[in-house]
């Protein structure tokens, strides 16, 4: 089974995360998406976040119709903050069997360099990166490795920071979000 593992806050997830999963699934050979609701991104401040479980939530409520995408939270349980590498290994040994890639924007392969062991992640794992419009360039290492592959997906320029101030600000974001995170956001009056 190869699985894309799809790394983010999801705070909250939108419509843009689940066009770039599903298209992945269906124009790659990946057989599964796992969003990984990541606790504490090293990079991001803690205090912006919702509650683990919230987020984990709407993306089971996102994905629940979805046979090829799939919520995560093997995370929850690793020592914080944690790293990319860290979550690799633990989920090769959890499930051997399986072949474990990794999803990224192409703004965040402008910055791998800097991921902790990325040389490691990089020997024993494939990434698959969406286009994203942005600033800078991607390291020459990176350009034509044999294990980072460009996906012509839909650019998707959705953002949950964008989202969550839209929210904020009385904004109707509706056609932002999954149908069933947008009832839930709209239950729990997150974000306002």
């Amino acid at each position: 089974m190869k699985v894309g593992l799809f790394f983010g806050s999801f705070n909250p997830i939108h419509v843009g995360h689940l066009v770039i999963a599903n298209h992945l699934v269906e124009h790659s050979d990946l057989d599964q998406v796992w969003f990984v609701v990541t606790p504490h991104n090293p990079f991001k401040k803690k205090s912006t976040l919702l509650d683990n479980y919230q987020r984990l939530e709407m993306v089971y409520r996102a994905t629940k119709e979805y046979k090829k995408l799939k919520p995560s939270d093997i995370e929850f349980n690793l020592p914080q903050p944690n790293y990319t590498i860290n979550t690799l290994a633990y989920l090769q040994e959890k499930h051997p069997n399986y072949k474990f890639s990794l999803i990224m924007g192409e703004d965040n392969l402008k910055s791998f360099h800097k991921w902790k062991n990325y040389e490691l992640i990089l020997e024993n794992h494939h990434i698959y990166v969406y286009p994203r419009i942005s600033k800078g360039h991607t390291e020459t290492q990176f350009k034509d490795h044999k294990k980072i592959h460009k996906v012509e997906a839909p650019i998707m320029e959705l953002s949950s920071t964008c989202i969550r101030n839209s929210i904020k600000a009385g904004k109707n974001i509706q056609p932002m979000l999954p149908e069933h995170v947008w009832e839930y956001l709209d239950e729990m009056n997150f974000y306002k």
